[in-house]
C-alpha cells in the first residue's frame, strides 16, 4: 500500500520511528485545542490572516487549483506561555465569505470554535510528515522558529469539508512542545 499522499511530503500512516506519544499526538481526533488544554493554559496568537495563492503542495487535498486564492490563517498556540504549535488553515477566497465566512471571525479563539458544533462538517483522514522547505507550513515555522531547529519537525494536517468545501488545517508541534511539554515523549530517530 501506498502510504504517501499526492506528493511525497505527506503520509497516511506515522514513521516507525515515532514512539508511541508522537502517534498519538499525530493522530489524536477531535480538536486538538481541547488535548492542549489538558497540558495547561493555551494562548492563541495571530501571526497572520491575508489572501494568498494555493501553493501545490496544498492544492492536491483541498481539491483546488494551484496558485487559486485563499484566505489564510496562520496561529502559534502556546502552553504555559511555551510555544507548542503552529498552525495554518486555509480555504477558498470564496468559501471565507460564505460557507467557513468564520475563519475570518476567529481572532484568538481557537479554529475548534466553529468545527466541532455543525454536524454536517465532515473530516478527512490525518495526513503526516517531517516539515520540510517545501511545504507552506515551514514558512509559518520561520516566523517563530529563529534559528529554523537542525532537528526533524512533526506536522499533521486534515481538511475538513462543508457543502463539498475544504478547509485544511496543518499543525505543526514544535520543538518546545516534545522536549518541555510532553518529557516523557522520546526523542525523534533521524
Amino acid at each position: 500500500m501506498n502510504t504517501y499522499i499526492d506528493n511525497q511530503n505527506w503520509l497516511l500512516l506515522p514513521p516507525p520511528k515515532l514512539d508511541h506519544i508522537q502517534k498519538q499526538w499525530l493522530f489524536r481526533p477531535g480538536a486538538l485545542t481541547n488535548g492542549l488544554r489538558q497540558l495547561g493554559n493555551v494562548n492563541i496568537r495571530v501571526l497572520t490572516e491575508c489572501i494568498q495563492s494555493l501553493p501545490p503542495d496544498e492544492a492536491g487535498t483541498t481539491r483546488q487549483k494551484t496558485s487559486s486564492p485563499v484566505w489564510v490563517r496562520e496561529i502559534l498556540m502556546s502552553i504555559n506561555n511555551v510555544p507548542a504549535v503552529a498552525a495554518r488553515s486555509l480555504t477558498p477566497l470564496k468559501a471565507s465569505h460564505g460557507t467557513w465566512k468564520g475563519i475570518r471571525q476567529l481572532q484568538t479563539r481557537p479554529l475548534a470554535d466553529i468545527l466541532y458544533n455543525d454536524h454536517s462538517i465532515t473530516r478527512s483522514n490525518f495526513e503526516c510528515g517531517f516539515v520540510k522547505r517545501t511545504m507552506p507550513i515551514y514558512n509559518t515555522l520561520e516566523q517563530v522558529l529563529q534559528p529554523m531547529p537542525a532537528r526533524l519537525t512533526l506536522a499533521r494536517r486534515s481538511t475538513f469539508w462543508r457543502n463539498n468545501l475544504p478547509l485544511l488545517v496543518t499543525e505543526c508541534f514544535l520543538p518546545a512542545f516534545w522536549n518541555d511539554i510532553i518529557p516523557e515523549s522520546g526523542k525523534i530517530k533521524a
